[in-house]
């Protein structure tokens, strides 16, 4: 990983240790993302109520996350707690962790490609990304996406197209999933046919992964994926409207319902 460009953590921060010795009265460990300086978890803050056996919590090589107390950066301090970081944080901050470690690595290919250092790469544009997209693996992300990105906030350089390409070679987007329930009814003969065409032609319009599934007449579920739920819900106008017009202007009669979110 990059150095940070602060050297150690703020208080109340998420950090992933790596336990590096046991002790009765609690644990020594070192910080994965601050140059692996030590922390300390007191007994008192390895768990919730009475510890007995410290190594039921904790053990050497384990990899944990922490609250940060308190930091002495004079003295090289940091207290540290486990019992403060509930399950859903912990997964978070791991993968975050993951992430990062990722985008590290393809920021060295970046460099590679480019016949710099890891380092130069990041004083050039590196840290200027993490700035405006919030982290490394956010830029690589939003990039993969959407390569305009990088000139529209105004980057420039040599390095622009090598970062998109390996943004576009290694990064899946994470997708967010939106649907909702459409009614159709068609009096007609026809009227499974109509209602039919009506769907492949909303189908046809979108510009996203669409679904449709039918759950009994006359409902039928859409399940629009899209990079972020503003394109998604502009998918599903765009699927929904096709889908309705198509059967009320052969004779049917279509609604369209949101999910509750």
């Amino acid at each position: 990983m990059a150095a940070r460009t602060s050297e150690f953590p703020e208080e109340s921060e998420l950090v992933v240790c790596t336990v590096q010795s046991v002790k009765n009265f609690g644990a020594f460990v070192s910080l994965d993302e601050y140059d692996n300086k030590e922390g300390f978890i007191h007994i008192r803050d390895v768990a919730t109520g009475w510890v007995k056996y410290i190594r039921d919590y904790v053990r050497e090589g384990q990899k944990i996350v922490c609250k940060v107390l308190g930091v002495d950066s004079s003295k090289g301090h940091i207290d540290l707690s486990l019992k403060s970081v509930n399950e859903h944080q912990k997964r978070e901050k791991i993968q975050q962790w993951k992430n990062e470690n990722k985008a590290d690595k393809l920021l060295e290919i970046v460099a590679e490609r480019l016949g710099k250092t890891k380092d130069a790469c990041y004083e050039e544009f590196g840290y200027d990304l993490i700035e405006v997209f919030g982290t490394l693996y956010d830029s690589f992300e939003q990039i993969a996406i959407h390569p305009e990105s990088l000139p529209e906030e105004g980057f420039e350089g040599d390095w622009l197209d090598v970062f998109v390409e390996v943004a576009k070679e290694n990064v899946t987007p994470s997708l967010v999933q939106i649907s909702g329930i459409l009614e159709m009814v068609c009096p007609l003969p026809d009227g499974v046919d109509h209602i039919k065409d009506a769907l492949m032609a909303g189908i046809a319009a979108s510009t996203e992964q669409v679904k449709i599934q039918y759950i009994g007449a006359p409902r039928y579920r859409v399940v629009v994926e899209a990079v972020d739920y503003k394109t998604a819900e502009e998918d599903m106008k765009l699927v929904t409207a096709t889908a309705v017009d198509a059967l009320n202007s052969s004779g049917g009669k279509a609604a369209f319902h949101r999910d509750a979110k």
